[in-house]
C-alpha cells in the first residue's frame, strides 16, 4: 500500500494505535503462571472493544486472535494452555484490521527474571529493528534494510532466521514488497515515499533455519537456542519514518 491522501494516514494511524495498545496491555500481563491463551483472550477482547478484527483470523483462519510464540518457537505460535515459566522468552505478534486498514506489530519479552544473555538478545534485536527502520528512506534500495539487519546481527554474534521477513502492509496483512532481513545485492527495488511497510528482524542465538510444528502453524528453531523479534508498521518518507505502531 502507498499512502495517497490524509484519510489513508488517519486510518492507518488508528489501526496502528490499536495494535500498539493491545500489544502493550498483553505485555504488561506477562508473568510466570499466566497462559498464552489467557493473554490472547485479553488481546481479542481489546480488539473487539476497539471495533477491530484479528488479521490472522480474518486472512488465514488462524486459531487465535494473536500469535504467541514461547521458547524455541520463533513465530506463528498458537496460544495454548501451558503456563509461562520464569526465565522463558515469549514473542507476541498483534496484527489487526479496521475500516479496511491493517496494522502489524510485535515484540519479544522475558517472563520474570531472565538470563542477562537473553536480555542482550532482546536489546540487540530491538535496536536492530530501529536502526533498519531509520535507514528505510525514500530513494534508498530496499536491500539497505537487509544490509543494516545483517550487519547488526553479525557484529553481535547472532544468526538471522532465514525466510522470516518484513513486508508491505496496509490494504491487507501481507503485501508486496518482501522486506528481507539479509542483504541480497541483486534486489534492485527502491523504497518510495508513502510506502507502508513492516520491518521485523528475527535474530537467534543458534539457528538460521526453522521447521513447522505438527500443529501446522508454529515455527520452531531447527537448532534450538533462543530467538527474538521486534516489529513496527511505518510509512516511508524522505526523512524519519512515520511509525504507526509506536
Amino acid at each position: 500500500m502507498t499512502v495517497d491522501h490524509d484519510d489513508d494516514l488517519k486510518g492507518l494511524r488508528e489501526i496502528g494505535g490499536i495494535c500498539r495498545d493491545v500489544l502493550n496491555a498483553m505485555a504488561a500481563a506477562i508473568r510466570p503462571g499466566i497462559t498464552p491463551r489467557e493473554l490472547d483472550i485479553l488481546g481479542g477482547e481489546m480488539l473487539k472493544a476497539a471495533g477491530a478484527r484479528s488479521a490472522p483470523m480474518l486472512a488465514y483462519d488462524f486459531p487465535g486472535f494473536t500469535c504467541i510464540s514461547v521458547g524455541d518457537a520463533v513465530a506463528h505460535g498458537i496460544p495454548n494452555d501451558r503456563p509461562l515459566q520464569a526465565g522463558e522468552l515469549i514473542n507476541i505478534d498483534v496484527s489487526a484490521e479496521k475500516n479496511g486498514y491493517f496494522g502489524d506489530t510485535g515484540a519479544s519479552f522475558g517472563v520474570g527474571a531472565i538470563d542477562p544473555a537473553l536480555q542482550r538478545l532482546l536489546d540487540i534485536t530491538k535496536k536492530t529493528q530501529r536502526k533498519a527502520m531509520l535507514a528505510a528512506k525514500a530513494g534508498a534500495r530496499i536491500n539497505e534494510i537487509g544490509r543494516v539487519v545483517s550487519g547488526e546481527a553479525k557484529t553481535a554474534g547472532y544468526k538471522i532466521v532465514q525466510g522470516l521477513n518484513g513486508h508491505g502492509v496496509g490494504g491487507w496483512i501481507h503485501e508486496e514488497p518482501t522486506v528481507a532481513n539479509e542483504y541480497f545485492a541483486h534486489d534492485r527495488g527502491i523504497l518510495k515515499e508513502g510506502m507502508v511497510l513492516t520491518i521485523e528482524p528475527f535474530l537467534a542465538t543458534h539457528s538460521r533455519d526453522y521447521y513447522e510444528d505438527d500443529d501446522g502453524w508454529t515455527l520452531r528453531l531447527s537448532s534450538g537456542g533462543h530467538g527474538a523479534q521486534f516489529e513496527h508498521t511505518f510509512v516511508v518518507t524522505k526523512g524519519a519514518p512515520i511509525v504507526l505502531t509506536a
